[in-house]
Parts: C-alpha cells; sequence; structure tokens
C-alpha cells in the first residue's frame, strides 16, 4: 500500500468520524453559536468537537505532520513537507441554520502541493476522495466532471466572503456578470462542496475569492484527479494561500477567466457612472 493510499485512508477514518459529531450536534446546538468577528463568521460547539476528533486521529497516526486548521489555526511547523488542511466543519452558517449543506474537509499538502482530499457530507451521506494518481470517486465509485463546452450552457458556483461588507472586492459584480451568460449561478456556503460538486459533474464551474487554504486543498485535489481545472483567475498556477480561485471541467476554464477577467473594479465601475 503507497504512502497516499494510507493517508488517504486515514484522512477517510477523520472525516466519518467528525461527520458523525456533526450529525450527532444538528439542529441542538441552542446558543452554543459564536461570532467569531465579521458578521456571519460562525463557530460553534460542533466545529470545535469535529477538529478535536479530526486532530487526535491525525496525530495518532502520524505525530510528525503538521497541521493548520481553521479553529486550532497553526499546529507544527508549516514548511513541513506534510501539512494537513482542515476545516471541521464547511458551512458552519447553513449547520448553525440548519440548511443541508455543509461538510468535513481533509487535505493533505506535500511540499506545499494538494495531494490528498476527503470532502464528507454527513447530511446526504456522500463521501468524496481523491489522492494523486489514485483518481477521485463519490461513494467509492469514479468521478469525472462534465463534458458542457459551452459557457452559455453551463451552471456555476460561487461564493461571498465574510469581508464582503467590508470590501468593493466582495465579487458581487462577477456574480450579476455570469448570471446573464450561463443558465445560472449557485451560492451553496461551502467551498469544499461546490469543488466536490464540479468533480462529480453537478455543476461546471466554480471561482470565489477570500478562501482558506482548508477551504480548497481538498476539493483541489479531487477535482484534478476527476479531469478539471484549477488555477488563478487568469489562468496562471493556483496559490493555495491568495484565497482565489477558478476551477471548472476544463472545457470552460478559457471563457470562464476571459469574462472574469472582463469585470472591472468596483472603483472603476463607480468613476464610469460618476461620469
Amino acid at each position: 500500500m503507497t504512502n497516499l493510499q494510507i493517508f488517504l485512508d486515514i484522512a477517510t477514518e477523520a472525516a466519518l468520524a467528525a461527520g458523525a459529531i456533526l450529525q450527532g450536534y444538528l439542529g441542538k446546538l441552542e446558543d452554543a453559536i459564536i461570532e467569531k468577528g465579521r458578521p456571519g463568521d460562525l463557530v460553534t460547539a460542533a466545529d470545535k468537537a469535529s477538529e478535536e476528533l479530526i486532530l487526535e486521529i491525525l496525530r495518532r497516526h502520524f505525530p510528525q505532520h503538521s497541521i493548520l486548521a481553521e479553529e486550532s489555526g497553526k499546529l507544527g511547523n508549516q514548511e513541513n513537507q506534510y501539512l494537513w488542511a482542515i476545516d471541521p466543519l464547511d458551512g458552519t452558517t447553513n449547520y448553525a441554520h440548519q440548511y443541508p449543506f455543509f461538510a468535513v474537509s481533509i487535505g493533505l499538502l506535500i511540499n506545499g502541493v494538494p495531494e490528498v482530499g476527503v470532502i464528507y457530507d454527513p447530511f446526504h451521506n456522500e463521501l468524496f476522495r481523491a489522492a494523486t494518481g489514485l483518481g477521485a470517486t463519490r461513494n467509492r465509485h469514479p468521478i469525472n466532471v462534465s463534458t458542457t463546452s459551452e459557457l452559455g450552457k453551463s451552471l456555476l458556483v460561487t461564493g461571498f466572503a465574510y469581508d464582503r461588507r467590508e470590501t468593493s472586492d466582495n465579487n458581487y459584480a462577477e456574480f450579476s456578470h455570469l448570471t446573464h451568460l450561463t443558465q445560472g449561478v449557485r451560492r451553496s456556503g461551502s467551498a469544499s462542496l461546490d469543488l466536490a460538486y464540479v468533480a462529480c459533474g453537478r455543476v461546471d464551474g466554480y471561482w470565489e475569492r477570500g478562501l482558506s487554504p482548508w477551504d480548497i486543498a481538498a476539493g483541489i485535489i479531487l477535482l484534478q484527479e476527476a479531469g478539471g481545472k484549477v488555477t488563478a483567475y487568469d489562468r496562471t498556477p493556483v496559490k493555495i494561500e491568495s484565497g482565489r480561485i477558478l476551477a471548472t471541467n476544463g472545457y470552460i476554464h478559457d471563457s470562464l477567466s476571459n469574462e472574469l477577467l472582463q469585470v472591472p473594479p468596483r472603483e472603476q465601475r463607480e468613476k464610469v457612472r460618476s461620469s
């Protein structure tokens, strides 16, 4: 058994165990919901319990590995060859409202590159897994991206960051622009599941800004192994720490990139309107 297969199996064990915790807390949080800073940036007792269990499992099997987790932050040397990027509950706002779209996301970066990813949606019992060279699966069955080749016939998904009230770079203009050019743009509230849905062909493309490495590490390798393409908006190699990603089935990648780059900054739009 290769190291990647071992890493994938342990990540799966952790994701399934954490998902059971999320299911157990669902609808029972009462007052155990806290805003971390920005409006809508929530943390719950479920986030913390899920992350504690994931950390316990990973540390037991891989004590020399480092971790970057949403709630615990940086644990160990972040320059370590092996770095786990963990979101114990991606879609916390959905979860707090009992909106059934949330997941556990566990990704492993090896020398800074996503190589292993597990995304588990406990509400729908959907387990997405991938590792470099091992393919991508949903509930142990192989998955592939869609074959939609025209942007006008595509269904896209995106999201809006917690700082959307504070910055002009909030993705609103891009959302409006692409809504008119496609068959629709959805906003789910879970970046990891957005990437998983592109990977299994339910949607054709995804873009977003304001993301953290734990939001996308697992989804990047999942999509790549399913035959998709992941870059920055301008089609240069994606930098996981940049918080900005363009992910598609590959067929509409250039078209979607071109349209994103045509949307002018808000300051430029306001200057045109006032002139």
